[in-house]
């Protein structure tokens, strides 16, 4: 392959946080971005080159994306995969991941039941419609989580039912189409950013440990502070998810390691993950780098550690819509070893992603003084004004 620069256009579907990552790490590769997404002047508009307003699913603007680019890919599950496909054919441009890849993932039932039948480990689960079918999987199982199959993210779509008596109000959350998944006893969640390139090149980056509270991501640790033999079990894991996935790009790949030492996976999501967010900083080359080149079908660049490392997400931490000011950002600033991360979002909502901070130790600190270094400063931001 011979590349030169400038590089080509990179379409994505999708202008979040994530989508304004991605433009930020292609820019330095003279690679421009256009994102299409819904919202007027979306977080990614103020980096790419420019914005198609359209839903992530509209034929049309899917159209008018693919025919400016060179590659098609998304950084949100809502896209639609037959429309990406038809826009692939008609205008001759690549899409990655998969369509097919993300069709499956998007439906957390054919995800989960696509992972059980290629053998890799997952909680026992089960779809289920009725109030009466989650009262008899709670008495089974000793209490379930119960998912939306499709449009959940950020723990919307999940809800924890550990009494019979709590079916019906949880079915009602999450809809009638639903699956239930058995409550792990979990020592602590991990992730691995898989990463599939060109030419079968296949690589993850080091283990995460994630931490959440309301099903929501607060803070992240790497490596992850778990014993040798379950970092090897996580990879190997990570290593046999990618082989069933389709398509190159960066795949977040969310597990369990449980009280007894094994692995099970969670949840994937076919796109960079808030779970590797630390590899801007931490990685020799970010998830978000590497997603770019992996679609191109260009060299990947190294996923080890450059430095231990964590993150802290600045969420909305207000009682009801607002215009988005984060005060207090001075103290994280004047951090010699963070890193702050705003995403250019005009409204904080309650628990709403704003942000993140990273901490890094390059002489490798302990890692639960750096989660404790990267909770204290996001603690010292807020949105209010008290």
């Amino acid at each position: 392959m011979s590349i030169t620069l400038p590089g080509p256009t990179l379409g994505v579907v999708g202008g979040g946080q994530l989508g304004r990552m991605l433009a930020e790490a292609a820019a330095p590769l003279g690679v421009e971005v256009i994102v299409l997404d819904p919202t007027p002047e979306c977080p990614a508009s103020a980096v790419a080159r420019d914005q198609i307003v359209a839903a992530f699913d509209d034929p049309d603007g899917i159209r008018a994306l693919a025919a400016r680019a060179d590659a098609l890919t998304f950084e949100i599950e809502l896209a639609d995969p037959d429309v990406l496909a038809a826009a692939s054919a008609d205008h001759g441009v690549p899409v990655h991941p998969d369509p097919d890849t993300l069709e499956t993932i998007q439906d957390k039932l054919v995800q989960t039941e696509a992972l059980a039948d290629a053998g890799i480990p997952v909680p026992e689960f089960a779809a289920v419609a009725t109030v009466e079918g989650v009262q008899r999987l709670v008495e089974e199982f000793g209490g379930v989580m119960l998912k939306a199959r499709e449009g959940g993210y950020d723990g919307r779509g999940n809800v924890p039912v550990h009494d019979p008596s709590a079916a019906a109000d949880a079915l009602a959350a999450v809809g009638t189409d639903a699956m239930a998944e058995r409550f792990v006893d979990f020592e602590r969640e991990l992730a691995v950013m898989g990463l599939k390139g060109a030419d079968g090149d296949t690589r993850t980056y080091p283990v995460t440990e994630t931490i959440h509270r309301e099903e929501i991501l607060r803070e992240s640790v790497t490596p992850a502070r778990a014993d040798d033999e379950v970092i090897a079990r996580a990879e190997a894991v990570a290593s046999d998810v990618l082989e069933l996935l389709d398509g190159r790009g960066v795949y977040g790949i969310e597990m369990f390691e449980t009280t007894d030492g094994d692995v099970m996976v969670n949840e994937i999501a076919p796109r960079p993950h808030n779970s590797g967010h630390w590899t801007i900083e931490g990685a020799r080359t970010s998830q978000f780098e590497n997603h770019v080149r992996a679609v191109l079908g260009w060299p990947l660049g190294p996923t080890t550690l450059a430095a231990p490392a964590a993150t802290a997400n600045l969420l909305g931490d207000v009682a009801e819509t607002r215009p988005a000011t984060l005060r207090g950002v001075e103290s994280v600033l004047a951090a010699p070893a963070a890193d702050l991360h705003w995403y250019g979002k005009a409204d904080a909502r309650p628990l709403r992603k704003m942000g993140h901070l990273t901490v890094t130790a390059p002489d490798g600190d302990d890692p639960d003084a750096l989660v404790s270094q990267a909770r204290e400063l996001r603690d010292g931001t807020t949105f209010t004004d008290e």
